[in-house]
């Protein structure tokens, strides 16, 4: 409990909040956008679900104790289609596998003991971009707990909101927020798709998934599509060339001999 008290009263906060000065204002207004467009997300997020048949409690405990957006939508989303709760919930764990190698880049930032804990459970993909940006490791600190303790404030904020919205508004598509997330995944996975080994196998997973949707029930094909990854698997060649070795050539260091003239061509004394 002491640890907890440590970690989360005002003397620890306050110290946390100092951090934010060895953050450069570039840095800190990215951190504010991204803030602002996870409170957007978490807004439609909440209405959506409240809209899909959930109660208005579910999204906010779920923003809370998950605090994972593309997990919590695709479990929301499946489940509302018709498919089984658990494929929803193995979808989401395999979404949120990439937390794995999160939790292996940043080791020195998250601390010991509850702490730790609470470090994990802020880890995402903004706070450890934001951290992984930084060149020194207070800085680096700095902006992974500013980012992670934001999101930990604007997306359950958000989601309580739009369920408040959609217990009010059933029809969410009225206001557009069903095609909010959809644009975002774009967004994120377009720059992603300029690699051709991952262009080429995200164009797989798709033909996969689309393949087995009249086949499958809801949320399976989704998991089905994941063995499109195998693609990436396979041993690349690398592309290493031979460069030629660049040694400098030293001039010999030869001893002038005499000139030795012949009997006949010597000259006179």
């Amino acid at each position: 409990m002491s640890s907890i008290y440590r970690t989360l009263s005002p003397r620890a906060l306050r110290s946390r909040a100092s951090r934010t000065s060895v953050l450069t204002g570039s840095v800190r207004r990215d951190i504010a956008l991204a803030l602002l467009a996870v409170w957007l997300i978490g807004l439609s997020y909440g209405a959506i679900a409240v809209a899909s048949g959930f109660p208005p409690w579910f999204p906010a405990a779920q923003s809370v104790l998950v605090l994972a957006g593309a997990s919590e939508f695709l479990f929301v989303g499946i489940v509302a289609a018709g498919g089984n709760p658990i494929a929803a919930a193995l979808a989401g764990l395999l979404v949120n596998a990439r937390h794995l190698p999160y939790g292996l880049a940043l080791p020195d930032v998250l601390g010991t003991g509850w702490r730790r804990i609470l470090g994990a459970h802020v880890m995402n993909d903004e706070s450890v971009v934001f951290a992984l940006a930084q060149d020194d490791p207070p800085a680096t600190r700095a902006a992974f707990w500013t980012c992670g303790l934001g999101v930990l404030v604007c997306w359950p904020g958000g989601a309580i909101l739009g369920a408040l919205i959609g217990t009010a508004v059933r029809d969410t598509s009225a206001l557009g927020l069903d095609a909010m997330f959809p644009a975002v995944i774009l967004a994120l996975i377009v720059p992603a798709l300029r690699d051709r080994p991952t262009r080429r196998t995200a164009l797989a997973g798709a033909a996969i998934a689309l393949a087995a949707t009249p086949w499958l029930p809801p949320g399976l094909p989704v998991l089905l599509a994941l063995t499109a990854l195998l693609l990436l698997i396979r041993r690349r060649p690398a592309l290493t060339r031979k460069r030629p070795a660049l040694t400098r050539r030293r001039p010999a260091l030869t001893r002038k001999r005499p000139t030795r003239w012949p009997a006949r061509t010597r000259p006179a004394p």
